[in-house]
Protein backbone atom coordinates (compact mmCIF):
# COMPACT_ATOMS: atom_id res chain seq x y z
CA UNK A 1 0.00 0.00 0.00
CA UNK A 2 1.40 3.75 -0.87
CA UNK A 3 1.06 4.57 2.63
CA UNK A 4 3.34 1.34 3.73
CA UNK A 5 5.83 2.75 1.07
CA UNK A 6 5.73 5.93 2.22
CA UNK A 7 6.48 5.27 5.73
CA UNK A 8 9.42 2.89 4.50
CA UNK A 9 10.97 4.49 2.26
CA UNK A 10 11.13 8.31 2.92
CA UNK A 11 10.89 9.74 -0.12
CA UNK A 12 8.86 12.54 -1.03
CA UNK A 13 4.96 11.25 -1.60
CA UNK A 14 5.42 12.68 -5.72
CA UNK A 15 8.78 10.52 -6.47
CA UNK A 16 7.04 7.69 -4.64
CA UNK A 17 4.00 8.08 -6.58
CA UNK A 18 6.04 8.43 -9.75
CA UNK A 19 8.15 4.91 -9.67
CA UNK A 20 5.27 3.08 -8.08
CA UNK A 21 3.72 4.27 -11.65
CA UNK A 22 6.89 2.93 -13.74
CA UNK A 23 6.82 -0.05 -11.92
CA UNK A 24 3.00 -0.78 -12.80
CA UNK A 25 3.70 0.80 -16.31
CA UNK A 26 6.52 -2.19 -16.88
CA UNK A 27 4.56 -4.52 -15.61
CA UNK A 28 6.66 -5.89 -12.26
CA UNK A 29 3.09 -4.44 -9.83
CA UNK A 30 -0.05 -4.03 -10.40
CA UNK A 31 -3.04 -1.62 -8.55
CA UNK A 32 -5.80 -3.66 -6.91
CA UNK A 33 -8.56 -2.02 -4.73
CA UNK A 34 -8.86 -3.00 -1.18
CA UNK A 35 -11.20 -0.96 1.11
CA UNK A 36 -11.06 -0.89 4.36
CA UNK A 37 -14.70 -0.44 5.93
CA UNK A 38 -16.28 3.40 6.44
CA UNK A 39 -13.69 4.46 4.10
CA UNK A 40 -12.62 5.33 0.31
CA UNK A 41 -11.49 2.99 -2.19
CA UNK A 42 -7.63 2.58 -2.45
CA UNK A 43 -4.94 1.01 -4.65
CA UNK A 44 -2.55 -1.00 -2.97
CA UNK A 45 0.68 -2.49 -5.37
CA UNK A 46 1.08 -6.57 -6.07
CA UNK A 47 3.86 -8.37 -7.52
CA UNK A 48 2.96 -9.75 -10.65
CA UNK A 49 4.70 -12.90 -12.19
CA UNK A 50 7.17 -10.42 -13.73
CA UNK A 51 7.78 -8.93 -10.52
CA UNK A 52 8.43 -11.86 -8.66
CA UNK A 53 10.77 -13.39 -11.56
CA UNK A 54 12.60 -10.04 -10.79
CA UNK A 55 13.32 -10.78 -7.39
CA UNK A 56 16.64 -12.62 -7.86
CA UNK A 57 17.96 -9.81 -9.85
CA UNK A 58 17.29 -7.92 -6.35
CA UNK A 59 18.74 -11.10 -4.65
CA UNK A 60 22.12 -10.37 -6.71
CA UNK A 61 22.24 -6.76 -6.33
CA UNK A 62 21.61 -7.15 -2.36
CA UNK A 63 24.48 -9.44 -1.92
CA UNK A 64 26.34 -7.80 -4.19
CA UNK A 65 25.75 -4.46 -1.59
CA UNK A 66 26.22 -6.19 1.44
CA UNK A 67 29.61 -7.72 0.64
CA UNK A 68 31.11 -4.31 -1.23
CA UNK A 69 28.93 -1.34 0.41
CA UNK A 70 27.86 -2.18 4.05
CA UNK A 71 29.36 -0.22 6.42
CA UNK A 72 31.30 -1.78 9.44
CA UNK A 73 28.11 -2.86 11.30
CA UNK A 74 27.19 -5.15 8.67
CA UNK A 75 24.34 -5.13 5.93
CA UNK A 76 21.00 -3.41 7.18
CA UNK A 77 18.63 -6.12 6.19
CA UNK A 78 19.26 -9.81 5.78
CA UNK A 79 16.65 -12.68 3.99
CA UNK A 80 16.90 -15.77 5.46
CA UNK A 81 14.91 -19.04 4.53
CA UNK A 82 11.63 -19.10 6.52
CA UNK A 83 12.16 -23.06 6.71
CA UNK A 84 15.10 -23.66 8.58
CA UNK A 85 16.15 -19.97 9.25
CA UNK A 86 19.74 -19.81 7.49
CA UNK A 87 20.43 -16.60 5.20
CA UNK A 88 19.44 -16.88 1.35
CA UNK A 89 21.69 -15.87 -1.39
CA UNK A 90 21.42 -15.45 -5.08
CA UNK A 91 23.38 -18.36 -7.30
CA UNK A 92 24.13 -19.21 -10.63
CA UNK A 93 23.40 -22.61 -11.58
CA UNK A 94 23.12 -24.17 -14.95
CA UNK A 95 20.26 -26.49 -16.48
CA UNK A 96 22.11 -29.32 -15.31
CA UNK A 97 22.36 -28.76 -11.68
CA UNK A 98 25.88 -26.99 -10.94
CA UNK A 99 25.61 -24.55 -9.10
CA UNK A 100 27.90 -21.79 -7.14
CA UNK A 101 29.14 -20.80 -11.16
CA UNK A 102 31.59 -18.16 -11.75
CA UNK A 103 32.35 -15.76 -14.33
CA UNK A 104 35.23 -18.49 -15.58
CA UNK A 105 32.63 -21.39 -15.24
CA UNK A 106 30.33 -19.81 -17.81
CA UNK A 107 30.56 -18.72 -21.30
CA UNK A 108 27.91 -16.53 -23.73
CA UNK A 109 26.72 -18.54 -26.73
CA UNK A 110 24.20 -17.00 -29.58
CA UNK A 111 20.77 -17.42 -28.88
CA UNK A 112 17.78 -17.82 -30.73
CA UNK A 113 17.15 -14.33 -31.05
CA UNK A 114 20.72 -13.54 -31.98
CA UNK A 115 21.07 -10.82 -35.21
CA UNK A 116 24.40 -10.07 -37.29
CA UNK A 117 25.78 -7.02 -36.45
Amino acid sequence: RFEDFARAVGCARSLLSARLSTLVDEGLLERVEYRVPGQRPRPEYQLTGKGRDFFPVLMAMMDWGDRWVADDDGPPVGIRHRGCGAAVHASLVCEAGHGNLETSDIAPVAGPGARRI
